[in-house]
């Protein structure tokens, strides 16, 4: 392929607009609970947002379901993050409740009741809020190794933000690669985790669709069905099934279904592509469900995700990479700062590929170390979320909602922390961290909560 013609840009002035202690990029579930436990750690706190809403894939791509938060035996998720699910659930209609008041694993996601309760808690902690805003370039010192503010581009034009500490949630190592942090991206051959334009369907009858499962035999995610509709042909070849439905109500559902190929989501022309070919699928699928599964004939559909949902991008590489040895042993580490028990789960990376599937024990889960968090050659910059430092079959399972919300809040707690005594992030004494991690509600292993003494349950 020939190089592409490249200009020089001419130099460029802006202001500084606004400065901070600890800046977040990016308002997914890691970005999140960050800016929270910053901010409620006293530290003057900034998250910015490319989108006009909080929430990442759960409420820009409409993935319908929170990931478990237990190990199936107690809540491994804790702190922020159970708060916000169970705050999400309180606000949600009588009928959601009643459908789903009691469940702590696989929580359909009511995704503008979340938006509001993504706000109400962010500002709420006291962290500052900047939506509809991207960052283009980062500023270091003369080591290079320390960012000393961001480019950031809006409708008020280009400015620049100063701060002391950096919170990259953007879920694609956007700020780590900016500032030259060596990363890792998907398999050996460059093949990555498929994408999947979830969306939301109304006037669908639970009732009719569980009366439909048992007396077919086919499961919830109706593999029968499925597997039917693609060998005549209506569906195209990929996963046998649907990735799951999650019903808001009895009549509103949310569906993760099939797959889109060689979507690469750190690429705009990939994303792109991405849309318009997801949002056909979506039209070929609901044909199936109202031609082939009874409770779906007069379902309508409301909307697709703004975007196409994103399982992998960019891994930065850590002073710790968590392996897939570290995982099946259930390890856990000096400076563990979260805990996860979800389970394995790489989607094909092509039609004609398999998923590959692993499970730990009911009440196993494994450590996350602060270190993987830490990207090799910048001294104040946390990486918490699906980018964090791991390898591939690990970022399978660490890249879900609820374990980015834990990572988040300790990329956050220890950001206030670095801000408060003027550290870098390696200076962060981690047991100080931990202990305000468990007095915070989180849960980090019964070791660990004997230790610090945080609240039971």
């Amino acid at each position: 392929m020939p190089a592409k013609e490249r200009i020089v840009l001419p130099a460029l002035e802006a202001e500084v607009s606004h400065e901070a202690e600890v800046v977040v990029v990016g308002g997914g579930a890691s970005g999140i609970a960050a800016a929270m436990a910053a901010a409620r750690s006293g530290a003057d706190t900034l998250l910015i947002e490319q989108r006009g809403f909080l929430g990442g894939m759960g409420t820009v791509s409409l993935v319908p379901a929170f990931c478990p938060f237990t190990d199936k035996e107690k809540p491994v998720v804790r702190g922020i993050g159970l708060e916000l699910l169970q705050a999400m659930k309180r606000q949600g209609s009588g009928a959601y409740r009643r459908l789903n008041g009691e469940k702590l694993d696989w929580v359909p996601i009511d995704a503008e009741v979340l938006k509001r309760v993504y706000d109400e808690a962010v500002l709420g902690s006291g962290a500052r809020l900047l939506l509809h805003t991207g960052v283009s370039r980062v500023l270091t010192d003369a080591s290079g190794e320390r960012i000393e503010g961001l480019v950031i581009h809006n409708k008020s034009g280009t400015s620049f933000v100063r701060c002391a500490q950096v919170i990259d949630a953007t879920g694609d190592a956007d700020i780590a690669a900016l500032a030259g942090a060596p990363f890792q991206k998907g398999g050996e051959d460059g093949e990555l985790q498929p994408g999947t334009m979830c969306y939301l369907l109304a006037n669908a009858n639970l009732n009719r669709f569980r009366a439909y499962l048992q007396e077919s035999g086919d499961g919830w995610q109706i593999p029968k069905a499925v597997s039917q509709a693609q060998d005549r042909g209506d569906l195209p070849p990929g996963r046998r099934e649907v990735s799951g439905f999650a019903w808001v109500t009895e009549s509103v559902v949310g569906v993760n279904f099939g797959h889109i190929f060689g979507i690469d989501g750190t690429r705009a022309e990939d994303l792109t592509r991405g849309a318009v070919e997801g949002r056909r699928l979506a039209e070929v699928q609901l044909k199936f469900l109202q031609r082939c599964v009874p409770g779906f004939e007069e379902a309508h559909l409301v909307a697709t995700g703004e975007q196409i949902g994103i399982r992998e991008t960019r891994r930065i590489v850590g002073d710790y990479v968590l392996t897939q040895d570290d995982f099946m042993e259930r390890r856990s580490f000096p400076d563990d700062i979260a805990r996860n028990s979800y389970f394995i789960d790489i989607h094909m990376a092509t039609s004609r590929s398999k998923m590959q599937v692993r499970h730990l024990p009911p009440g196993e889960s494994h450590g996350v170390p602060y270190r993987s968090m830490l990207p090799l050659g910048l001294s104040n910059v946390w990486v918490p979320g699906r980018a964090a430092s791991c390898d591939r079959v690990v970022q399978g399972s660490l890249r879900v909602m609820p374990n980015c919300f834990a990572m988040g809040q300790a990329a956050g707690t220890a950001a206030a922390l670095a801000a408060e005594g003027g550290l870098d992030s390696r200076a962060v004494n981690t047991e100080a961290l931990q202990r305000r991690l468990v007095a915070d509600g989180a849960w980090l292993g019964e070791a660990l909560l004997a230790k610090f003494g945080g609240p039971k349950g």
